[in-house]
C-alpha cells in the first residue's frame, strides 16, 4: 500500500500517478459523474433536463453553475470568480445552460446596467436534483470508505482548502 503522505521520490515516476492532486481530482471526476447519472434517473428533474445528463451532454463544467450561483443571483463575473473560471468561458456556460432553461439573465436591482444571472422554476426543479445527488453520492461514498474515514476526509478538506 502507498503511503500518501511520504516525501514523493523523484527516481521513478510512480509518484505522478498516486500524488495527491491527482488523487482528488479523479475522485471529484468520479464523484460528479456520479451525481450526474442519478440526476439523470431523478423523475423530479424535468424531462428535458434528465435526457441531457442521461447523453452526457451536461459536463462537470456546467456542474460549476449549479454549485456556485446563489438562489438571488449573480453577476456574470461573480459566478466566474466562485467557479475559477474565465469570464467568457462562463459565459459560454451560462448561454448554454439559459438555452436549457435552467437559467435566464435579467436586470440587476444594483445596478442598471449589469445583468442578473438566476435560476428559472426549471432550473430550481434541476437544483433539487443536484441536491438529492450529491446527498446520494456522499451516502455512497461513506459505504465505500467507512463513516470514520469519510469523516476525517470531509474534516481534513475542510481545513485544507481554507
Amino acid at each position: 500500500m502507498t503511503n500518501y503522505l511520504q516525501e514523493p521520490r523523484y527516481t521513478t515516476g510512480d509518484w505522478r500517478a498516486s500524488h495527491l492532486g491527482r488523487l482528488l481530482g479523479e475522485a471529484l471526476r468520479r464523484f460528479d459523474a456520479r451525481v450526474l447519472q442519478l440526476m439523470a434517473h431523478d423523475p423530479e428533474v424535468p424531462l428535458a433536463l434528465s435526457n441531457l445528463a442521461a447523453r452526457q451532454q451536461v459536463s462537470a463544467a456546467h456542474v460549476h453553475i449549479t454549485r456556485h450561483l446563489s438562489l438571488q443571483g449573480n453577476r456574470l463575473t461573480e459566478l466566474a470568480e466562485a467557479a475559477g473560471m474565465r469570464k467568457q468561458a462562463m459565459a459560454a456556460l451560462v448561454d448554454q445552460c439559459e438555452a436549457w432553461g435552467i437559467v435566464q439573465r435579467g436586470p440587476d436591482p444594483r445596478d442598471a446596467r449589469a445583468r442578473l444571472i438566476v435560476f428559472t422554476p426549471q432550473g430550481l426543479a434541476w437544483l433539487g436534483g443536484f441536491e438529492r445527488a450529491v446527498a446520494q453520492a456522499e451516502r455512497e461514498f461513506r459505504e465505500a470508505v467507512g463513516t470514520e474515514v469519510a469523516t476525517v476526509v470531509a474534516l481534513g478538506l475542510e481545513v485544507y482548502i481554507q
